[in-house]
């Protein structure tokens, strides 16, 4: 048993590694198109693309056929590819392509690695802001700030009435899950909005509290749930289900056990 923990952590740690180098890659790549004049095109689901969505994730999907060709990948920009396999890399390429395109420096890139459907690595980054956070199965979060990388912890909050709480924007929510947001947001202290993954990223660093979203997909949650597993905090969907590829979109991410324990009773009733 101790010699598969040790080579499963070895492998983490060696798809961690390859996730950092990807992700300076993709920094690289965004910033270049940042405040450029690009053409806008509109999905399917009205939510906005640039060749700038496109060309980093096509970027990132090679670099990865590359170098683990067996492995699948699920990008936000070009679907899904041999999703069966046993390690499946998820992508958004620029998370907060509103921002992006509105000049609004904080966009992310997101990268998770999962294994038999679980995420086992994560990571969030900011590529205008020079942060990164990475998390990992069975170790601490770590982040960086344009230097070495250091831990990071969630915040000791365990009360709503204590909390900050973030949402991205109140137009992610449909009608019900809006009134839910609004009656549990507002037992809060404080409550804020925009940040798009920003704000995991503060949750695991102890800046908030608590980050409350519907309207997500894979590519937008998946990471994020090493990064908030690793820094103390949990993560998990309205119902307190864990997070995985089929999950409603619906997010709660909490500095502690007992914040999180407290706002999903509060969100039942609210949605009752």
């Amino acid at each position: 048993m101790t010699d598969l923990t040790t080579t499963m952590a070895g492998d983490r740690q060696e798809l961690a590694g390859f996730a950092a180098i990807l992700a300076d890659e993709a920094r690289g790549l965004s910033r270049r198109w940042f405040r450029t004049p690009v053409a806008i095109d509109t999905k399917p689901d009205d939510s906005p693309v640039t060749v700038a969505d496109r060309e980093v994730e096509a970027a990132l999907r090679r670099r990865i056929a590359e170098r683990f060709p067996d492995h699948g990948i699920f990008g936000e920009e070009h679907g899904r590819d041999r999703l069966e396999s046993e390690i499946v890399w998820v992508i958004d390429p620029i998370d907060g392509t509103r921002s992006f395109i509105s000049g609004w420096p904080v966009y992310g890139t997101l990268l998770a690695v999962l294994e038999r459907g679980v995420p086992k690595v994560g990571v969030i980054d900011m590529p205008v802001l020079g942060e990164r956070w990475t998390g990992r199965a069975g170790a601490p979060t770590l982040y960086a700030d344009g230097g070495q990388e250091r831990p990071c912890r969630t915040r000791d909050c365990r009360r709503l009435a204590d909390a900050t709480v973030y949402t991205t924007s109140p137009d992610a929510f449909d009608e019900a899950g809006l009134r839910v947001f609004e009656t549990v947001s507002r037992q809060a202290r404080t409550r804020r909005f925009g940040g798009d993954c920003y704000i995991y990223g503060l949750v695991a660093s102890g800046h908030i509290d608590l980050v409350i979203e519907a309207g997500l997909q894979p590519y937008d949650y998946l990471a994020m749930q090493p990064v908030i597993e690793g820094a103390g905090g949990v993560i998990t969907d309205w119902e307190g289900k864990p997070l995985a590829m089929d999950s409603d979109g619906r997010v709660v991410a909490a500095a502690t056990a007992e914040l999180h324990a407290e706002t999903i009773a509060a969100i039942a009733r609210a949605a009752a």
